[in-house]
């Protein structure tokens, strides 16, 4: 059986690390590079890095902050941000990531995204997805979460299995930074909507919150506010999940 991984996330932003509520009220933490020591002395299972300011900014991902961060772990790594071709994903592999988020090219250019699953392998394509609730749905949103699509996340994920993604990173924007539960319904949907993996990211503030995301469809959690503004640690996280059923590597 696959066990269950937990997954920090770091969001970077002018050379920093920051962190957002519901993708907007950015709070500095402090250097990036440190945060990776920290995980990696904790030994999570993975670690997501995303550059944020790169799709506002329309440019390529920070490969050099990025690079840096990669030295520094000592577990799988995705990198993200920016990321539109093969050049991207290149650079951003030989910099150190182990897989790579592609969030808006995944609209702006599918058959790159075609391209990069064919030439690098589907297990290093993730597809990152931000929906935010609307009318009664979802929609998802590109640009660092700037930008409507009018797109339901579930086909948008199907649409990206099928240009070769192997894994989907999904963000709930309206839970993000509240640290009030995973949007369980959005994770649902999603879930059983492909046949890749799924993370789950935003709203985590308690222990039980992982369970929930889990048992909603989820394959992996993923987390940062419950880590940079409490004292609970990915051990202690992944020791309830344990305690709940669920098989984490300890």
């Amino acid at each position: 059986m696959v066990k269950t991984r937990l997954i920090p996330t770091l969001q970077l932003k002018n050379w920093g690390l920051v962190k957002s509520r519901q993708f907007a009220h950015w709070r500095p933490i402090g250097p990036p590079v440190v945060a990776g020591r920290v995980y990696n002395s904790r030994g999570v299972d993975e670690l997501i890095a995303l550059d944020i300011d790169a799709p506002r900014q329309e440019r390529t991902p920070n490969v050099p902050l990025l690079r840096d961060l990669a030295d520094e772990c000592f577990m799988p790594f995705t990198a993200g941000g920016g990321v539109s071709s093969p050049e991207d994903v290149d650079a951003l592999l030989r910099a150190g990531a182990d897989k790579v988020a592609i969030n808006t090219g995944i609209l702006t250019h599918p058959e790159r995204v075609q391209r990069c699953s064919r030439e690098f392998g589907a297990q290093c394509v993730v597809a990152s997805i931000d929906a935010r609730r609307v009318d009664g749905g979802y929609e998802v949103h590109v640009r660092a979460g700037t930008e409507p699509t009018g797109l339901d996340p579930a086909a948008h994920a199907r649409h990206a299995v099928e240009l070769g993604a192997g894994e989907i990173l999904l963000t709930s924007m309206d839970h993000d930074g509240m640290m009030d539960g995973y949007d369980v319904e959005l994770i649902a949907l999603v879930a059983q909507a492909v046949d890749v993996p799924v993370i789950a990211c935003g709203g985590a503030g308690t222990p039980e919150h992982f369970v929930a995301a889990v048992r909603a469809g989820a394959d992996a959690v993923s987390a940062a506010s419950i880590f940079h503004f409490t004292r609970h640690t990915p051990d202690d996280v992944k020791r309830h999940m344990r305690e709940a059923g669920l098989d984490v590597r300890l």
